[in-house]
């Protein structure tokens, strides 16, 4: 749900339909706020402008990930969200772009203010310090918009094999997942572990399927077997503790994802379907609800441009402070509010200027024609979108490249790539419009 020119969040919210599930709603909002939180918090700069992890800094903090790593969750609603989608929009090309237009329109102009920065950054050679930091890491997140387009993409498909055969469906891909770690760590196979990109977040996507037609009946079981799951594999096996992906590690359970990031997200599916009923009796309140569908107008503005905020609060700092304290130490900590309001502010003020590109625009008629387009864009979209969340805008003008899988990509490349798929998908659903009537054969 979103805010328009023309409605305000008190009139949506007030327009709600009684049968919406909001708390589904909520966890939305909720997962989204807790990873940009985590990564202002993460972030350890220091003061001659580098950027670390501060889960590197402090070891002992690792073990929190196991709560507030929640894209899982936020993957566990969206398959929720796109099966009513689809029911209600079965038709390829309309159900692609009533999907995406919301994600691939802000990230588009993300991705082209950026890019526009970075050039002129490049060109007058002030591309250095945490400037250069920024133009790296700027378009990281983009990995979860990447992500997202292929569970939007393989929806269809494997809500069929949904309907079949519920968690048959949900267990051969967790199958999946376990082969490719075997394969993985015993077999010492190339590559194979890029495909837990597909098995582990499709598996979480599945749940939410699950979830729609009410067959997570016991979610105490699924929680203490992820939780029981997670546990066993990182005592005994090659999984690293952390659950976000760690500067230097041989292994991460992020990049690519591994069983143990299947297991805690069956935990964290569990836990949070465990506190369904106080969870809806808070979003009941109508202050409360009214809140959540004013910032779900704004979720994906806000995911984009969060980190651009961050990096500018650090960056105003550097200039105009005597320096930064050493990360973890007591005064940076005494720091962290200050930075946080700071950071807010400003993703506030960013929100402002480019939340109408988040706008619903007008439904597209249903039909099918426009298939076979829509397909090829959101693989084009998908595989730039990923590609610029390796390569970032650094380097933009010297040929820098980064591996996709098997494949070098450039960050021109990328771009390339990912507007030509937006375009495409657009095509496709304003292209798509019921066939012309034929005439009756005399």
């Amino acid at each position: 749900m979103g805010s328009s020119s023309r409605l305000s969040a008190r009139d949506l919210a007030a327009a709600t339909p009684a049968g919406r599930d909001r708390y589904v709603d909520l966890l939305r909002v909720a997962s989204l706020a807790v990873v940009v939180l985590g990564h202002w918090l993460m972030a350890a700069v220091t003061a001659d402008g580098q950027v670390g992890n501060l889960l590197a800094v402090v070891p002992e903090l690792q073990p929190a990930t196991w709560v507030f790593q929640v894209m899982p969750v936020f993957f566990f609603v969206g398959g929720f969200s796109h099966a009513l989608a689809h029911r209600s929009r079965p038709r390829y090309a309309a159900f692609l772009r009533a999907r995406l237009q919301r994600l691939l329109r802000p990230t588009m102009v993300f991705v082209g203010v950026w890019g526009a920065a970075a050039l002129a950054l490049q060109l007058s050679g002030a591309d250095d310090g945490l400037t250069g930091v920024a133009l790296r890491l700027v378009t990281q997140p983009l990995w979860f918009i990447g992500i997202y387009l292929a569970m939007v993409a393989f929806t269809p498909p494997l809500l069929r094999l949904h309907e079949r055969w519920g968690w048959g469906a949900f267990g051969a891909l967790a199958g999946g997942a376990v082969a490719v770690d075997v394969l993985r760590f015993t077999a010492d196979v190339p590559f194979v572990g890029f495909l837990n990109f597909a098995f582990v977040w499709l598996a979480v996507h599945q749940l939410g399927f699950l979830r729609a037609d009410g067959m997570i009946r016991r979610p105490a079981l699924l929680g203490g077997a992820g939780l029981l799951g997670a546990t066993a594999l990182v005592a005994l096996g090659p999984y690293p503790l952390s659950m976000v992906g760690m500067p230097g590690e041989e292994v991460s359970n992020m990049a690519p994802p591994t069983l143990a990031l299947l297991c805690h997200g069956l935990w964290l599916v569990g836990a949070v379907e465990l506190l369904r009923g106080p969870g809806a009796r808070l979003v009941a309140r109508a202050g409360v609800w009214r809140a959540v569908v004013a910032a779900n107008g704004i979720a994906m503005t806000a995911f984009l441009w969060h980190l651009t905020a961050m990096l500018g609060v650090y960056g105003a700092m550097l200039g105009l402070g005597p320096g930064l304290p050493a990360p973890a130490t007591g005064a940076w900590w005494a720091q962290v509010p200050l930075r946080f309001a700071a950071a807010g502010v400003l993703t506030a003020l960013l929100v402002a200027v480019f939340r109408r590109f988040e706008a619903p625009v007008p439904a597209a008629p249903a039909t099918d024609s426009g298939g076979p387009v829509a397909a090829l864009g959101i693989t084009l979209a998908l595989f730039g979108v990923l590609g610029l969340s390796l390569t970032g805008f650094a380097g933009l003008l010297t040929g820098h490249s980064a591996t996709l899988i098997a494949v070098p990509v450039t960050a021109p490349a990328a771009v390339a790539l990912a507007l030509a798929g937006w375009l495409l998908v657009e095509r496709a659903g304003r292209s798509a419009g019921p066939p012309p009537a034929r005439r009756p054969r005399l």
